[in-house]
């Protein structure tokens, strides 16, 4: 995903959810330069490596998510495990590590710096929403890193766009990206029902309903290009 093609997407959302593209700007800005001061930025190269040709599993937080890893827990062995945002704590449950993190820091975060100090890279994820948070958390990761930003990543030196919204469609656009070899979707529900690992006591629901459509719409687009396969 360029971002020149993700362009028009980013408008469209921007102006659905009222958002600023300013405090997206700053978001970004911050955790640039926090991520200068990092030693652990895990190259584009690698993750480019660890991704192409591979059959991925990626984790949503629906209301499916934990039956499903019980159900398919053999399957998971020899695939690439990308966790979105607060299922890393339902892996980590199941004693499963994620090989990947895609999070904008919304879940458990202590479970998220857990798996990172013990291998799983955390891909972070800024927006306008999240800029103390990433203050908070980013000096707090030990293990390797990489920052991915939803608007123009050109004058960054740290931020990527792959591509993607919420942080299941991120993780599914980032395995898109790199070309896996297949993608396999585990607990993403778009029942209109919001998980426990979404951890979304304290949220808005009807946002984060209207952020599950978006999320589904956008895995659509790409589901016509390279076929995934939901378990």
């Amino acid at each position: 995903m360029d971002y020149k093609d993700w362009k028009s997407t980013y408008e469209k959302i921007v102006s659905d959810f009222n958002y600023s593209v300013e405090t997206d700007e700053k978001a970004a800005d911050v955790l640039d330069k926090l991520l200068q001061e990092k030693k652990n930025l895990f190259p584009i190269s690698t993750l480019k490596d660890l991704i192409n040709n591979r059959e991925i599993m990626i984790f949503g937080a629906g209301p499916s998510l934990e039956e499903s890893i019980l159900k398919h827990k053999k399957k998971l062995t020899d695939k690439l495990k990308i966790a979105a945002d607060g299922t890393t704590t339902a892996l980590l449950k199941n004693n499963i590590r994620p090989d990947i993190i895609v999070t904008d820091l919304d879940g458990k975060v202590s479970d998220q710096l857990k798996a990172n100090s013990e291998g799983s890279i955390a891909i972070i994820h800024a927006h306008g929403d999240n800029i103390k948070k990433i203050k908070k958390y980013v000096p707090e990761l030990e293990g390797e890193i990489l920052g991915t930003t939803q608007i123009n990543p050109e004058p960054y030196d740290f931020l990527h766009n792959f591509g993607g919204f919420t942080d299941g469609d991120r993780a599914v656009y980032l395995a898109d990206h790199f070309h896996a070899k297949k993608i396999y979707l585990m607990g993403f529900d778009f029942s209109g029902k919001i998980g426990e690992y979404s951890f979304a006591e304290n949220k808005d629901k009807k946002l984060k309903l209207k952020k599950l459509k978006w999320c589904k719409y956008l895995i659509d687009v790409l589901n016509k290009q390279n076929s995934m396969h939901y378990l």
